[in-house]
């Protein structure tokens, strides 16, 4: 991998999109190779989205900088998306409308600088269209496996969300003080030393638990 020349950025600004799907996934990698590329760190856009569309604040921020001449770096195709369809039309605009460059570095053949001949345009069209489906195909697959995994883990008696709340007698007796009036709910939440809106949100699970059944009686 070599460091920008003078004469690559003459033609345009340098841009780079770095993209994980989620907050805890680690871009270093990706960061890494575009530093090594000379790229300034105020010209790479950083999202952690997840790649099913592009809707995503970087995303658009970074299209919306971008100008013809302009080269965007990518590590691999599915750092831009995720969809077959929209991936392949956020190429024809990048590449058609806007008129930029883009180089996908784990793919050299996505090289819209090289390959200007028909052959050559046919190759990247066929090399995008295939990376395009397999980077669909792995977000299936994920999702897929995810849901199995869910599944199979509710089969097991594996339970998912909040854990259930347990009302203990003092909180049934504060919430008798609240329900007479002998509190208020901010008096009821000091005595019990936790914001009002977890005694609001416990009200509320301690009354749909026991009382939803007898409302729905009368």
């Amino acid at each position: 991998m070599t460091v920008l020349s003078k004469e690559t950025k003459s033609e345009g600004q340098t841009y780079a999109y770095v993209r994980v799907s989620t907050a805890d996934q680690n871009e270093d990698r990706q960061l890494d190779a575009m530093h090594k590329l000379g790229i300034n760190d105020k010209h790479i856009f950083v999202e952690k989205k997840s790649g099913k569309d592009f809707e995503r604040p970087q995303y658009k921020k970074m299209v919306k900088k971008l100008k013809e001449g302009d080269i965007l770096y990518i590590m691999s195709i599915d750092r831009l998306g995720r969809n077959y369809d929209e991936i392949r039309e956020q190429w024809r605009i990048l590449t058609k409308v806007k008129n930029i460059n883009i180089v996908v570095l784990d793919m050299p053949l996505l090289d819209t600088r090289q390959f200007k001949d028909l052959v050559g345009t046919l190759i990247s069209d066929l090399v995008l269209e295939l990376l395009a489906y397999v980077a669909e195909s792995e977000r299936v697959a994920i999702r897929t496996r995810t849901n199995e995994g869910i599944a199979a883990a509710k089969a097991r008696g594996v339970r998912f969300g909040r854990p259930p709340i347990e009302f203990g007698e003092e909180f049934k007796e504060l919430y008798s003080k609240w329900k007479n009036g002998e509190l208020t709910m901010s008096e009821a939440a000091r005595s019990a030393s936790i914001p009002r809106s977890t005694l609001q949100y416990r009200i509320k699970a301690y009354e749909k638990c026991f009382f939803s059944d007898t409302k729905k009686e009368d």
